[in-house]
């Protein structure tokens, strides 16, 4: 690829995602858009790079930013967050929430690994709480990686990474060399392709939202533009995870930091009820 190529690449990026795309990362870049270029109809990624420059295509600008938004994930990604959900969160929203429905947003959520889990641990502990009612969404930009959520489809090597065997024995079950998860966690959760900076005003009532690994590889605009949306999206005492070692943006109020737990900041009820 062409440097003037990789710096509209990483211009498209930013200006449509929030995303911080490096340039002089030519074979990161090279790599996600070869699959572009041949999804698309392209000898090559120059016939990709002149197409778009001459058509400038809503379509194929969007194929290209979510092909570098691509992120990798697993089941249970550092354990961490899940043991506080099942030992703290949900045990403290089944109190609070009483018969009102506990809605948890797994943003970003890539090809669906991390919602997944969170319908595991759910399913795992019905029973504990009556009364409760959990409803799980699951929302990223790539309508690609979307679809192969919405499946619930995984190969040997993605179940492997992260799910405990006695996991995969409960909840999934092998389709030839894949394994599927089981129809009842996958009508559970509720998908849709989001834009985390873009006009969320309609994503609202959430008292729990993962947005990990994300932040860190947005420019700063894009940044505060996300803190603001997931503060708005968040009900009274919500709380968002981002990721252990991620600091959302100086000055991240509404949201601030819970004590003593790396990577969870909390929305206070008058917070909230002034925003």
């Amino acid at each position: 690829m062409k440097p003037e190529d990789r710096e509209l690449v990483a211009q498209l990026c930013a200006a449509r995602s929030g995303q911080k795309v490096d340039p002089a990362k030519d074979y990161l870049i090279e790599t996600r858009l070869g699959a572009v270029a041949r999804r698309e109809g392209f000898d090559s990624i120059g016939d990709l790079m002149t197409g778009l420059r001459a058509q400038r295509e809503d379509r194929l600008i969007w194929a290209i930013v979510e092909a570098m938004a691509a992120g990798d994930t697993s089941f249970f990604r550092d354990r961490t967050p899940f043991d506080h959900f099942r030992e703290v969160q949900a045990p403290e929203l089944a109190r609070r929430r009483g018969e009102q429905p506990i809605r948890i947003w797994s943003a970003a959520c890539s090809t669906g690994q991390e919602v997944h889990s969170l319908a595991m641990l759910v399913d795992d502990m019905a029973g504990q709480w009556p009364d409760a009612r959990f409803e799980l969404f699951g929302s990223d930009l790539s309508e690609r990686a979307l679809e192969k959520a919405q499946s619930g489809l995984y190969t040997q090597f993605e179940v492997q990474r992260g799910l405990p065997i006695r996991s995969l024995v409960r909840h999934f079950e092998k389709v030839d060399d894949m394994w599927v998860i089981s129809p009842q966690l996958r009508q559970s959760i509720r998908w849709r392709r989001l834009n985390l900076i873009g006009d969320l005003s309609r994503v609202r009532g959430f008292d729990l939202i993962f947005c990990r690994n994300v932040i860190g590889g947005m420019i700063e605009p894009a940044r505060q533009r996300l803190v603001e949306n997931l503060a708005a999206a968040l009900n009274p005492g919500g709380q968002v995870v981002f990721g252990v070692d991620e600091d959302p943006v100086a000055g991240a109020e509404p949201l601030r930091q819970v004590e003593g737990a790396p990577g969870l900041f909390a929305l206070s009820a008058t917070d909230r009820a002034a925003a």
